[in-house]
């Protein structure tokens, strides 16, 4: 005679479970969306009535309690490119060289162990190191240059990270059809490898510059200034910034309650540019996301014959 593989109701119990776990954790998918549109909706309640163009193109006026955040604007996008030509160079060149290049062993395992503790560093060391290091070692002093390479090496860490990912990801296959044909190692790295992995690899820079425009700890060491209604005109001047201008008109000044609108607007403005940050993210993942289906629509070997032969060509 057959018999039952489960007792008697432990089917029943076993979709009780099931359903009471899968509503456990869309109650709280759900708390966390809910939380997310709570937050940004203040912001947008608080600080949608002083955004107008006057607002976002005019200098701070009358000890900060009227004016704009044009400056902070400038500033910000300043450190978000002087850290991206810092940072993107050395963290992907060095994710290519720790996943193609450095032998499995010891020491690329101590390697990753220290980028992964690097990302959970504090930012205010960051600052700190970069105080000590750029501003007064190197003799840079309060500059947009020393909060750059500050900000720079605060996403090194993902930035690496990211691109070693996004090249794991890619089969072996690709690697030694192109070495089979001919091309060399780095060859078939930048003509091959790379395009395969720039969807991921876009991703996380973007993402990266998305974490530098929000932090206020390693400018706040390195060139943030109280009050510079002017635009800095070198890389060795000092600029105003979103985030710190935020922290400086929420905690002090003359007339706080002049000051709160203004910081609320200024936090809403922070958060639509980390927004089109993350859009764009999204859109150049979508761009080049295409691009791989189309090749991954080729077969393995031809596609790496086509770019091994060009190569070779060129």
């Amino acid at each position: 005679m057959k018999q039952d593989v489960f007792p008697v109701g432990q089917g029943a119990r076993k979709r009780r479970s099931q359903w009471l776990a899968f509503g456990i954790f869309k109650l709280l998918s759900y708390s966390i969306v809910l939380i997310l549109f709570a937050i940004l909706g203040f912001i947008i309640y608080k600080g949608i009535g002083v955004i107008s163009w006057e607002f976002l193109t005019t200098a701070p006026s009358d000890g900060m309690t009227g004016g704009g955040i044009w400056p902070a604007i400038v500033g910000t996008f300043y450190l978000m490119a002087g850290s991206a030509l810092f940072a993107f160079p050395v963290g992907v060149m060095s994710g290519i060289y720790m996943n193609e290049y450095a032998p499995k062993g010891k020491l690329v395992r101590f390697i990753r162990m220290m980028t992964n503790n690097l990302s959970g560093i504090p930012s205010i060391v960051f600052g700190l190191f970069g105080m000590a290091l750029f501003v007064k070692y190197m003799g840079f002093g309060d500059s947009i240059l020393a909060g750059s390479l500050t900000l720079g090496l605060l996403c090194v860490p993902l930035v690496i990270r990211t691109t070693e990912e996004a090249l794991k990801a890619i089969p072996d296959s690709f690697r030694e059809g192109s070495l089979a044909l001919g091309a060399t190692k780095l060859q078939t790295i930048w003509h091959v490898i790379l395009p395969m992995g720039m969807p991921n690899i876009i991703t996380g820079l973007i993402l990266a510059l998305g974490r530098v425009s929000g932090e206020t700890a390693p400018i706040l060491f390195t060139c943030a200034a109280y009050f510079l209604p002017q635009l800095p005109h070198s890389i060795l001047d000092q600029c105003m910034a979103l985030p710190y201008h935020l922290y400086v008109i929420s905690t002090s000044g003359t007339d706080m309650e002049s000051q709160l609108p203004l910081a609320y607007g200024t936090a809403l403005v922070l958060i639509l540019i980390i927004l089109i940050i993350n859009l764009l993210a999204n859109a150049l993942r979508r761009y080049f996301s295409n691009k791989v289906k189309r090749i991954n629509n080729l077969s393995v070997c031809r596609w790496v014959a086509l770019c091994t032969v060009r190569t070779l060509v060129h």
